[in-house]
């Protein structure tokens, strides 16, 4: 960060989540870049966190927030629905996999986790089964910061300070491919290896007492936008079904179109009984989340309680909804689908070709505009950076010098080991920004390990 830059440190009566780390201020969006008080720009290469992915400013989504706002901007959930609630709940369930029958709105991703695991729980309530009460997660999955989102979370940086707070859980290996796939097996075999642990993990915990297990289709901020190997999730699906434990599938970062398709679980041709989704929702044009329900487990309330126990003073907010209506109509009309995949396959083989050769770059992952770098000391035995250099965190400010926002995390390995970087631009994004992103990103690259105990040159 430049000594001029406006400073958040000294005046502010925000309590920032760095209290020594100064914050340039924003004050304008235009398209995917973000300018700041002092004129300059940034090239928003991770869309904040994978939220914006109309870029900033739209002005459709402006429109129909303002539009809102005038006629009515809250109606308390208890009292009434709103012509925008009910035509974003069509729109999502008409277009979801098939048998996806209701859904309902939060104000972001940790809300909907823990909506989620509630509303697994009443299903089995009631179905007569109040023993099913355990859930089983993924190591290095990340499904929000809430208590009961924290605690499937298999982040163990994250976990640490509240582990006497959360409730015991039982998580099982990611499928990460680039650093647990045997070199005597193909993909198939190692996801199907894999995913043989939840039967196992069942079994270990008694089918009757397992309420549902909950993954992310293409893992996020804790394991670098990693996909799943083919077979991995038909495999989870018929697990799930042979011992009657639900399937939630996390789609809050790498769902809404981040990976080429609305719904990511599309990709891997299962369809899981409950599904959360929030980021690309809303675009970041407001705070939203959501939770969309299988037909057999709606249909379980509605021959049981006919009532959800569960609910916040912001359900289903009417602005929020009114805006996700034009974030989601935006991207039909603007065909944006189509681009998320054009660029999503025209960005990753730029980075390859960019960085393919490069000493310190270990895979290049992900799915459509949602591409993870892994970053190693040594690229032949895959050995991570000593996590006391913090070499996501400089990669965070590198990026910054560069005028580009990307997204580096540590510990993608074991909680604590492991940097990588996300990049996941806004659907809007050009041929021309894309090799922006490129270029920018390999400067950040360079920047980040340049003064570390290794030669950071290609």
């Amino acid at each position: 960060m430049s000594p001029d830059s406006a400073s958040t440190r000294t005046s502010s009566r925000v309590f920032h989540r760095e209290f020594d780390h100064e914050l340039p201020k924003a004050v304008r969006g235009e398209g995917i870049w973000v300018i700041d008080s002092e004129g300059r720009r940034y090239l928003d290469a991770s869309g904040g966190a994978a939220v914006s992915c109309l870029g900033h400013s739209h002005p459709t989504v402006i429109q129909a927030i303002q539009r809102q706002a005038a006629l009515l901007p809250f109606a308390y959930s208890h009292f009434f629905t709103s012509e925008p609630l009910e035509e974003l709940a069509t729109l999502l369930v008409e277009a979801a996999p098939s048998g996806m029958d209701k859904v309902f709105f939060v104000a972001g991703g940790s809300e909907a986790t823990e909506a989620a695991l509630k509303l697994a729980r009443q299903y089995h309530l009631e179905k007569g089964e109040p023993r099913r009460r355990k859930f089983i997660a993924r190591r290095q999955s990340y499904h929000g910061n809430t208590l009961g989102a924290l605690a499937v979370s298999g982040n163990l940086a994250r976990r640490e300070p509240y582990a006497p707070m959360l409730m015991e859980m039982c998580h099982i290996a990611p499928c990460y491919a680039y650093r647990e796939k045997r070199t005597d097996e193909s993909e198939e075999a190692y996801g199907l290896r894999v995913a043989d642990e939840l039967d196992q993990a069942i079994r270990e915990l008694g089918p009757e007492t397992v309420a549902a297990f909950i993954a992310e289709p293409v893992v996020g901020a804790t394991l670098g936008a990693c996909p799943a190997v083919p077979g991995y999730f038909k495999r989870v699906r018929e697990i799930c079904d042979r011992h009657g434990v639900l399937l939630i599938l996390d789609e809050v970062m790498c769902g809404m179109g981040r990976c080429g398709t609305l719904y990511a679980c599309e990709a891997e041709g299962v369809v899981p009984d409950i599904l959360t989704m929030a980021k690309g929702l809303g675009a970041g044009y407001q705070p939203i989340g959501a939770v969309m329900a299988h037909r057999r487990v709606v249909a379980a309330i509605e021959e049981g309680s006919q009532a959800l126990m569960h609910g916040h003073t912001y359900f289903n907010h009417t602005i929020a909804v009114a805006a996700a209506v034009a974030v989601q109509r935006t991207l039909k009309a603007q065909n944006l689908l189509e681009n998320v995949r054009r660029q999503g396959a025209r960005l990753k083989q730029a980075l390859e070709e960019r960085l393919g050769n490069h000493r310190h770059i270990g895979d290049v992952r992900g799915r459509g505009l949602f591409l993870g770098i892994e970053l190693v000391q040594d690229r032949a035995s895959k050995r991570p950076f000593d996590p006391a250099l913090k070499l996501h965190a400089r990669l965070r400010e590198a990026g910054m010098s560069e005028g580009m926002m990307c997204y580096p995390t540590g510990g993608c390995i074991d909680g604590k080991s492991g940097d990588h970087v996300i990049l996941a631009p806004p659907y809007i994004v050009t041929d021309r920004e894309v090799d922006e992103i490129v270029e920018r990103t390999g400067r950040t690259i360079d920047r980040a390990l340049r003064g570390l105990p290794t030669d950071g040159a290609p």
